[in-house]
């Protein structure tokens, strides 16, 4: 099975788009839309990431509750700051060391930061040990490494590696 379908849950999801766009289950489009389902994980097969396997279901739904929380707020907090004295501001770049190693995880931390008003994760270093993250205001540099550090990247750790 996996010989034909590399990817099952991409052919599925493959096979509904296209269904979708095409707005139509003809038999013609259901035809086309199952070759398209099982030829294009076949080329792609070796470009395709092994599959993750998430460890800790309960602890990503109280990261996906930090997150949305956090951006809620950090919403409110820069629009008080953008709007206030331009002279209060205190941008600047900082390495945030990483412990995460699955790529997959580090590229969804650099997605929460940059998803979050104020903040912006700019580079990886060549080692993937630091992220270079751009912050609208750092008050203390520590302080925003440890944030980061606690509310994103150690439950990522524990949802997608040991």
């Amino acid at each position: 099975m996996k010989r034909w379908l590399p990817a099952p849950r991409l052919s599925l999801l493959l096979l509904l788009v296209w269904l979708l766009l095409n707005g139509s289950l003809s038999a013609g489009q259901i035809a086309l839309g199952l070759l398209f389902a099982v030829c294009i994980p076949l080329a792609l097969r070796a470009y395709l990431p092994d599959a993750l396997r998430l460890r800790r279901p309960d602890v990503l739904l109280r990261l996906l509750g930090v997150v949305l929380l956090d951006i809620v707020l950090s919403n409110l907090t820069v629009a008080r700051q953008i709007l206030g004295r331009e002279a209060a501001l205190n941008s600047r770049f900082v390495w945030v060391p990483l412990d995460l190693r699955e790529p997959a995880g580090i590229a969804t931390l650099a997605s929460i930061i940059t998803m979050t008003p104020g903040t912006l994760s700019c580079d990886l270093s060549a080692d993937r040990r630091h992220l270079l993250v751009h912050a609208l205001h750092v008050a203390d540099e520590a302080a925003l490494i440890a944030t980061i550090k606690a509310r994103y990247e150690t439950p990522l750790r524990e949802i997608l590696e040991c």
